[in-house]
């Protein structure tokens, strides 16, 4: 099966990997420019559409008040659709702050669910593991920040980075892991309990990610 690629209204400046014939694409609210502008055609419009300012025809109408945000039913959408793996285009760098952080929410849904998401920016690729590895290779440049996102993260493992952990615990209440670097070995980056939220220049692309079942 293929990833599920959702595009949102926030900003971004091109794909990070060309979409597949069995991809679904899906367009929530003012993401639809987006795929205007790149030509792409969605599977499947959704939103309560207050971001585009009118609604497109065929699409999926949603009221303006309601539970899901509009990226949270796209990731539904896709979830029921079979899909497993997510890259959401526009949910990092857009004008509101409240919904990044919606997002990185999003992406822990996700990670519950043993599904993978990936919320792709101008410059950044952000990530949340849960219990599992990420793998960098020995090409990878610039910074890595690795969050706890939610209740403690135990038995982290920071290996290959200038700033190495060791089967520690990082909390919601202190940033430790921001702004590490890769320094030109195979970074490996673990938890064996918790969320962990990853950050990482976006000329990285994505790396190896095995997580726990």
């Amino acid at each position: 099966m293929g990833k599920c690629i959702i595009f949102c209204a926030g900003g971004f400046d091109s794909l990070l990997e060309p979409i597949m014939a069995d991809d679904l694409v899906i367009a929530a609210d003012g993401g639809l420019r987006h795929t205007q502008n790149l030509g792409v055609r969605p599977g499947v419009i959704l939103g309560d559409f207050d971001s585009l300012g009118y609604v497109p025809e065929g699409s999926e109408v949603f009221p303006c008040e309601k539970d899901d945000t509009d990226a949270m039913l796209a990731v539904r959408c896709g979830l029921d659709a079979g899909f497993r793996e997510f890259m959401i285009y526009g949910g990092v760098e857009g004008p509101r702050l409240e919904h990044t952080v919606a997002n990185f929410q999003t992406l822990q849904y996700l990670a519950e669910r043993s599904a993978r998401g990936y919320l792709i920016g101008k410059n950044q690729i952000v990530f949340v593991l849960s219990p599992g590895q990420v793998i960098f290779p020995n090409t990878a440049k610039g910074y890595l920040s690795v969050f706890c996102l939610g209740q403690d993260a135990a038995g982290v493992s920071l290996d290959g980075l200038h700033y190495p952990m060791h089967n520690g615990t990082l909390t919601a209440g202190f940033p430790l892991g921001v702004s590490n670097r890769f320094i030109g070995e195979e970074a490996h980056i673990s938890v064996k309990s918790g969320y962990l939220l990853l950050i990482w220049d976006r000329d990285n692309g994505i790396p190896q990610v095995a997580q726990d079942k």
